[in-house]
């Protein structure tokens, strides 16, 4: 079959993928921007053949054209849970309107929408918004809707996850908003890819929507304390009427890594109760046994482990903090800028400072003065900024897009020997951070690193000379840090034990 395959890039989108090439389909991927969405990074040598790449905006019908007409299906997972925008409804459902319309030029017969459920009374301005998208893609004219409705996705990497991994980590004891006393029925990631694949061009699937759920009913507490035990935990949770969905956003945000939009849509919909209902339970046309809360826990920690996560809820451009283009960031500008520039000669192996450089960031911090950084992390929070709480993908690899604590990785090129990072703080101007290895004429090489500002007016100049005496400190020792850091040697445990994993 050939599928059209729109939010290609998030979350659901990049574990799908490989999941319909493997399979023997032949897919187009529609995207804003195919500067960041690198085949090479998602799919093995053998299977990018099968994918081909549309550009194209949903919100701008005209940008449509390149969408091949001959497609099989369609799989529409975009929304607006962590959009900044105050109109997201009504964007939502003009995107749907335009994605409709583009539909009924093509010969696909289904088309399939993740949705969320929504059997409770007084529901979320996100989740009528969700069940209004199911209505304009219901009005296609050749292909009919199949709609799977889940509650909250456990996977490594889901924004779920993190948060609640974030809650139990860092909180021994939690005050907490008494909606983490409502219920819902949790889902692991991977049974979620198991039913977009089985509904997949199955016909007693057309026209109905259905909804999708683990074995477990559990309350948001249960969720937090579940974790806590599968870490080995001991969490204290008390639970207060007295804070407001606002305070509530906020408590969110600056405790976990999430975004205060995202924060936001959370709360208002953690007021609902999303639990299956068995008469719309998908079990009836496709049975499947799912995993339990814990089993998907289980499961997501080990791929955090092994440093196999496929994709992350903040790989998706949709923060509000972050131009929609930045892509068009890939050249330093050189008009009207101010730079920092380190230059570190070295003669150890290239492979060993590329490494350090690709690992930057995350846990390994930024090499120098990380009390520094995360001080400015903690400022950046307090102003609707990101703040370094997102971390990093994976330890070791980056790709063009990625987050990188409150940068965006623009250009990840190895062979090149050339990183190129994106500011997403909060500033009152743009800033670039580049690392680029170069040789020099007696066969030796350099680290070369280049911190570059472009101020936005008074305020932004203002900005630089305030933290410029800051920069000899912390860019000098960076750059020569980066070229020196050598991974600490493991101490056998007989000489050094570990401590006791904490109760």
């Amino acid at each position: 079959m050939k599928i059209l395959l729109t939010g290609a890039t998030g979350y659901i989108g990049q574990r799908l993928l490989p999941l319909l090439a493997s399979a023997g389909h032949d897919v187009v991927c529609l995207v804003r921007d195919p500067r960041r969405f690198a085949l090479a990074d998602i799919l093995p040598e053998d299977l990018q053949s099968r994918v081909t790449v549309a550009q194209g905006d949903l919100l701008k019908p005209d940008s449509l054209a390149d969408v091949p007409t001959d497609i099989d299906a369609a799989y529409y997972l975009v929304h607006s849970m962590s959009g900044g925008s105050a109109n997201f409804f009504q964007l939502e459902q003009q995107s749907a309107h335009n994605f409709t319309q583009l539909l009924d030029t093509t010969t696909a017969r289904q088309v399939i929408y993740l949705s969320g459920i929504a059997n409770d009374k007084g529901l979320s301005k996100h989740l009528r918004s969700r069940h209004a998208v199911e209505d304009v893609l219901s009005g296609a004219q050749k292909a009919r809707l199949t709609v799977l409705r889940a509650s909250i996705i456990i996977g490594s990497g889901s924004a779920s996850f993190e948060i609640i991994r974030d809650l139990v980590e860092k909180l021994p004891v939690m005050v907490t908003p008494r909606w983490l006393n409502s219920h819902c029925q949790p889902i692991g990631i991977r049974d979620i890819m198991f039913y977009l694949t089985a509904v997949l061009d199955n016909e007693a699937c057309f026209g109905r929507a259905f909804d999708v759920g683990g074995p477990d009913v559990l309350t948001y507490r249960d969720m937090l304390l579940g974790l806590a035990a599968e870490r080995g935990y001991r969490r204290w949770i008390v639970t207060v009427p007295v804070l407001t969905p606002r305070l509530s956003s906020w408590w969110l945000y600056l405790v976990t890594s999430t975004t205060f939009s995202l924060a936001q849509s959370l709360v208002e919909s953690l007021k609902n109760d999303t639990v299956c209902d068995p008469a719309k339970s998908i079990g009836w046309v496709i049975p499947h046994d799912c995993m339990s809360y814990r089993a998907a826990l289980a499961l997501a920690f080990q791929r955090i482990e092994q440093n196999e996560v496929v994709s992350s809820w903040s790989d998706a451009i949709s923060s509000g903090t972050l131009r929609q283009n930045y892509m068009d960031a890939i050249q330093i500008p050189k008009n009207g800028m101010f730079f920092d520039r380190q230059f570190v000669p070295f003669t150890r192996p290239v492979a060993e400072v590329l490494d350090n450089i690709w690992r930057i960031g995350g846990d390994r911090g930024w090499y120098k003065t990380d009390w520094l950084w995360q001080i400015r992390g903690l400022m950046d929070k307090a102003v609707g900024g990101p703040g370094l709480r997102r971390g990093r993908r994976s330890p070791s690899r980056l790709r063009a897009g990625d987050p990188l604590d409150f940068w965006r990785v623009l250009v990840a090129d190895k062979p090149g020997r050339r990183l190129l990072l994106y500011a997403e703080m909060k500033l009152p101007g743009e800033a670039w951070l580049q690392f680029r290895i170069v040789d020099q004429e007696d066969g030796t090489h350099a680290l070369e690193q280049l911190a570059a500002y472009r101020p936005r007016g008074l305020a932004g100049r203002l900005y630089w000379y305030s933290v410029l005496p800051f920069h000899g400190i912390i860019f000098k020792g960076m750059a020569r840090n980066i070229v020196a850091y050598r991974e600490p040697a493991a101490t056998p445990a007989t000489t050094s034990p570990q401590p006791d994993k904490p109760t």
